[in-house]
């Protein structure tokens, strides 16, 4: 696999970023931006970026919380350990509450511009836990770059805020697919029952599934959520969506 760590300059500062391809593919080839739960940029997102880039894909994974330093920016020893999960949760928490939408669609101007760059067309966003809400925000707000957009285990996609990502969804028109963790007090059935709504109501094409006995975060292996036959479904409906939509 051609990976290599770089950094992006953004409006506020410079991101270090995971770059993924195919090994030996210099050419265009379409973009996937893969946007981190709230652990952040590590060995595992970097695992999932070179598998996605090994179908035929360029992926940047950033560093969403450059601002506060280089990842990993909060120490992640003993991540696997639920014991350990909570305090961790909580040295990230005030760096994502920092990570306000307007820096999110500041920073997503660079991060989409570096895919443009070299590969053809509007790129796909792949989001994870917080990620997922990242990508719904930067799909909405630059709709005409981003053609694809997968969220699993996504949570906080309606609040009680009067900006609530969910009343954005007429703003996006790449296609959707959301995978939801079962039993997710970040994504109830009836947040899901509201999103679903919006992006009817948008005119939105999406697909919404719960993934049955999956618990938040059955992506990332190196967790205690981590469920390898939900995760893998992910990646088959994820690769399916890119199919559809961005790959050459």
């Amino acid at each position: 696999m051609g990976a290599e760590t770089i950094e992006i300059e953004t409006r506020d500062g410079v991101a270090d970023a995971y770059l993924a391809r195919p090994d030996g593919d210099d050419g265009a080839l379409p973009g996937v931006l893969l946007l981190v739960d709230a652990f952040g940029l590590r060995d595992q997102i970097e695992r999932m970026a070179d598998r996605i880039a090994a179908e035929g894909f360029v992926v940047l994974a950033p560093n969403v919380f450059y601002r506060a330093g280089r990842a990993p920016v909060v120490p992640l020893d003993g991540l696997e350990d639920p014991d350990r999960r909570g305090a961790i949760i909580e040295a990230v928490m005030p760096l994502m509450k920092e990570l306000t939408t307007e820096r999110i669609v500041a920073d997503a101007d660079a991060y989409l511009g570096l895919l443009e760059e070299v590969g053809p067309g509007p790129v796909a966003i792949t989001g994870y836990c917080m990620g997922g809400r990242l990508g719904w925000r930067i799909a909405a707000a630059y709709p005409d770059r981003v053609a694809a957009l997968g969220g699993f285990h996504t949570g906080g996609l309606v609040t009680d805020d009067e900006d609530s990502p969910h009343l954005e969804a007429g703003a996006i028109t790449a296609e959707v697919f959301l995978g939801h963790a079962d039993n997710d007090r970040s994504m109830t059935p009836e947040n899901i029952a509201t999103v679903e709504a919006a992006l009817e109501e948008g005119g939105v094409p999406f697909r919404s599934e719960v993934f049955e006995g999956a618990a938040h975060g059955y992506t990332m292996a190196d967790t205690a959520a981590y469920d390898e036959a939900a995760a893998e479904r992910h990646y088959a409906e994820l690769f399916s969506l890119l199919g559809r939509t961005v790959a050459a």
